[in-house]
């Protein structure tokens, strides 16, 4: 990932909050005809290695699973982000020396990839996955709720995967290239807007 110096994120701690916040990851694996992306549900196991292990699962029927991977696999995790417009910039109304841009969160964590049949550990990670996000319901459903048979059959349908961190990288573009000025513009246009995830995004500019 491309990071200039104003936007890299070094912070481990940061870096496993976004990965713990984000509800959909993408796995990307380099293989020898070409490069294959699955959008996952993923977890992060903090107590494992000393970057943490990421744990998941994909359909047995994808084809990302057997195709062999060249070097480490990729998963990326979005945190927030929101579109900024030049009106919000008060170098705008100075020079018109300005143009649009996105502020976002980015971690991309690297790491050898291992993906696995085994019921039992199947078992193990779509439960610890269900509790996950079922943990802030106020009636959660939880895995044992179905009739035991019936999770057999469907982890019969799924590969689990296993990715010890190796290395990770952390991106926060929050307009910290800009002047004060021009982030105090930015702060108040998404702070004002009608998009939920604009005013998400408000609070982290740094002003």
């Amino acid at each position: 990932m491309y990071i200039p110096p104003a936007f890299r994120d070094d912070d481990r701690e940061s870096l496993k909050a976004t990965i713990r916040s984000a509800r959909l990851a993408v796995l990307v694996t380099a293989t020898a005809e070409g490069p294959l992306a699955t959008p996952l549900p993923l977890l992060l196991d903090e107590n494992e290695g000393e970057h943490g292990v990421i744990y998941g699962h994909v359909a047995k029927a994808n084809p990302q699973w057997r195709a062999p991977v060249l070097g480490d696999g990729l998963a990326v995790f979005m945190g927030p982000d929101a579109y900024v417009t030049p009106a919000w910039y008060q170098t705008k109304q100075e020079t018109g020396k300005v143009v649009p841009t996105w502020n976002y969160i980015a971690v991309h964590a690297h790491g050898p990839i291992e993906f696995f049949e085994d019921a039992d550990r199947l078992l193990e990670v779509v439960t610890r996955l269900t509790n996950l996000h079922e943990g802030g319901r106020s009636a959660p459903w939880a895995v044992s709720d179905a009739p035991a048979d019936f999770i057999q059959s469907q982890l019969k349908g799924i590969v689990g995967l296993r990715m010890p961190i190796m290395k990770l990288e952390g991106k926060r573009k929050m307009s910290q290239n800009r002047n004060a000025a021009d982030r105090a513009g930015v702060a108040s246009g998404l702070s004002s807007s009608d998009r939920p995830s604009d005013r998400e995004v408000a609070p982290l500019i740094p002003v």
